[in-house]
């Protein structure tokens, strides 16, 4: 038996000779396969669930198989049989709970469903398949017979990606929402499909610098404002913006432009929609039936079973299939906090206690730590970014020492205490001093993002740039320093779509990005320096090389409060790999400002926030300083600078 090329293959009207007739004799589900399903250890689900369009013996049509180990029958009822609910039956794979048939003479672009009969409670529903790789465009909810066949153009990058994407490499991402990065208003406002994204978004990522784009989620979702966090398709990309082929189109060219893709997958929960996941064979399938355990009371949506074998099946193989069949260079889990405390945002009574009496899911642990060692088993050359709120130990560190396994961690706390800092006027900003220095005092127990994220700009949040103080040019040169300190801290960075050119309103996912605001000196100013920001950072091995390594960072002076400025140096791994960063928190320039550094000679000024390139007001230390054996700050030498008003400064030593 072997699988075909369909695509030229198109749908024809239900004969009256009876074609598309069912049959049980193919198949491609072995004894093993059900054996290691049921067991919780079948990660390439995918190629074995869903539809699969199948050849042997001159017979040509598409396989089916679900699991519904409850349903008293399932049926294939679509467009090809006029949608008739009982003509197209399958048939059980005895204890296994899946379901399966074969019909002669279906191909790509066949409209189905599985019409699921429960032999409880009388109930039935029409299931779009947990397992197809495209569905219709919401709202419709039917699956579509599809393939992924596909020549991708990315071999020099698959074959080069370790280094890319490598804890030690810069990573500076671009976290971007397909819908609303850009559209066309002479067309009704519509989003840019795949293939027009493979030529704009690519340039404009390339240009600015971006090591990586993080795509919000693109698994099917029914509903557009969840923004992809309400998945019902976590084997097909939304169709909204075209084909399979064409997502795998954009992320190629991606690749083939330097650029690695970062995908947000969401196991933590999914959507009530009757013709997903929830009550999928009349019983709690995918989600707990306790409302204790299954229902999330902020979302209102269901939480998987981490503890039923086949779950953990379907969704490590979910995982594994966007990095297998689509390239990507990582996976972002969304809500993990959520998963791993039982009372999550659950008040005493509305929660139940794990059988140790306390309120780590454990189930939900052993499934991230069983995650993370199958993808980097199967993929080593990729990473895995949790987003968890908590204070949950070794989040970034190896299961074998007792970790979760993943890759690195979003730094909410830098987030959360930085931007409550920056926003203060700078008046008060003396008194909240430690917003700035606590991250040090954990910064390296983790391997940390620093995200500046979507989370931050909606819900009535606001912009980045309208949420700084002061008057207009005070704004700019804020949000100027905020990007500047975050690119000199150590840690990846991620910055949402928007920010690097100073979008006022926040975000709205059914608009576009306020790109005419470009047609402005201020903006054009913030964003040429996000992008030298972003060279300078790829360009300075100080920089990246040891961003979760304490030899990587050294303050200079962590303790001058009352003039609102911080300044310590960045580490390579080669001696003469040196940075010297300084952060006036203040709108004032100071003059004659002693910052003690290592070793003599000149020191080179890299870049500088308030140039008038990026809109500042030019003050600065005309190219660099040189040191003078004058002892300050417990180090031999020491630089008599200008500090410009509202700013980063960035200096390199040069060898001696």
């Amino acid at each position: 038996m072997e699988r075909r090329d369909n695509s030229e293959l198109t749908p024809t009207p239900l004969l009256k000779d009876g074609s598309y007739q069912v049959s049980y004799d193919m198949t491609l589900l072995t004894e093993d396969d059900l054996y290691l399903f049921n067991e919780g250890n079948h990660f390439c689900l995918y190629d074995k669930l869903g539809a699969h369009y199948l050849s042997k013996d001159g017979v040509e049509g598409t396989y089916f198989a679900v699991w519904a180990p409850d349903a008293e029958q399932v049926y294939i009822t679509g467009d090809f049989n006029g949608w008739n609910r009982a003509s197209h039956p399958m048939r059980s794979r005895g204890q296994s709970g899946i379901w399966e048939c074969f019909i002669s003479g279906l191909g790509k672009g066949i409209l189905y469903k599985y019409y699921v009969c429960s032999r409880y409670s009388g109930y039935r529903a029409d299931k779009t398949d947990p397992f197809a790789f495209y569905n219709e465009v919401s709202p419709k909810t039917a699956s579509i017979v599809w393939n992924l066949d596909y020549t991708w153009g990315d071999g020099e990058w698959m074959e080069k990606r370790r280094s890319r994407n490598s804890l030690d490499s810069a990573i500076s991402i671009y976290e971007v929402h397909l819908g609303s990065w850009r559209r066309v208003p002479e067309e009704g406002n519509r989003p840019l499909t795949y293939k027009e994204l493979a030529v704009r978004l690519v340039e404009y990522v390339q240009h600015m610098g971006f090591t990586h784009v993080e795509l919000l989620p693109i698994m099917e979702h029914p509903f557009y404002a969840s923004w992809g966090y309400q998945a019902t398709g976590y084997f097909a990309p939304t169709s909204r913006y075209g084909t399979p082929q064409d997502f795998m189109y954009l992320v190629d060219t991606l690749h083939q432009h330097g650029i690695g893709v970062i995908l947000d997958w969401v196991p933590s929960h999914f959507p009530t929609d009757e013709h997903g996941l929830g009550f999928f064979d009349g019983t709690h399938l995918y989600e707990h039936a306790d409302p204790h355990k299954g229902l999330h009371p902020d979302w209102n949506s269901f939480i998987f079973n981490y503890g039923r074998n086949e779950v953990r099946s379907f969704l490590i193989s979910s995982a594994l299939f966007w990095l297998d069949k689509y390239h990507a260079d990582g996976l972002r889990l969304d809500a993990v906090a959520s998963m791993l405390y039982l009372d999550y945002s659950r008040k005493d009574g509305n929660w139940i206690p794990n059988k140790y009496g306390g309120k780590e899911n454990l189930d939900a642990i052993d499934f991230l730590r069983r995650f993370n060692e199958e993808v980097y088993k199967k993929h080593p050359d990729i990473q895995t970014f949790a987003e968890e709120s908590t204070a949950w130990p070794m989040v970034s560190r190896p299961t074998y020492v007792g970790g979760l396994g993943f890759g690195a961690k979003w730094d909410m706390g830098w987030m959360h205490d930085t931007l409550v800092y920056i926003t203060r006027d700078p008046i008060y900003r003396k008194y909240h001093h430690n917003q700035l220095t606590f991250r040090m005092i954990y910064a390296f127990t983790e391997n940390f993002v620093l995200p500046l994220s979507h989370d931050e700009v909606v819900h009535g949040k606001g912009a980045l740039l309208s949420k700084m103080p002061g008057d207009l040019w005070q704004k700019f040169a804020n949000l100027r320093l905020l990007l500047g300190y975050m690119y000199s801290q150590p840690g990846k960075k991620l910055l949402f779509m928007g920010g690097e050119f100073g979008q006022w309103q926040e975000w709205n996912h059914d608009q576009s990005l306020e790109w005419h605001l470009l047609d402005y000196a201020p903006h054009i100013g913030l964003q040429k320096w996000v992008e030298d920001l972003n060279h300078l950072y790829k360009s300075e091995p100080s920089l990246n090389e040891l961003d979760f390594s304490p030899a990587g960072f050294e303050w200079v002076d962590c303790n001058d409060s009352d003039q609102n400025i911080i300044s310590f140096l960045r580490k390579g791994r080669a001696a003469d790999n040196i940075v010297l960063v300084v952060c006036n928190f203040t709108p004032m320039t100071r003059f004659n400002y002693r910052v003690g550094v290592p070793r003599s000679g000149f020191w080179k000024e890299l870049l500088n926030g308030d140039a008038k390139d990026y809109g500042g007001s030019g003050q600065g230390n005309l190219g660099g300083i040189e040191a003078e054996p004058i002892s300050f700050h417990g180090r031999p030498y020491s630089l008599n600078m200008t500090l410009p008003p509202l700013a980063t400064s960035f200096f390199k030593s040069e060898a001696d």
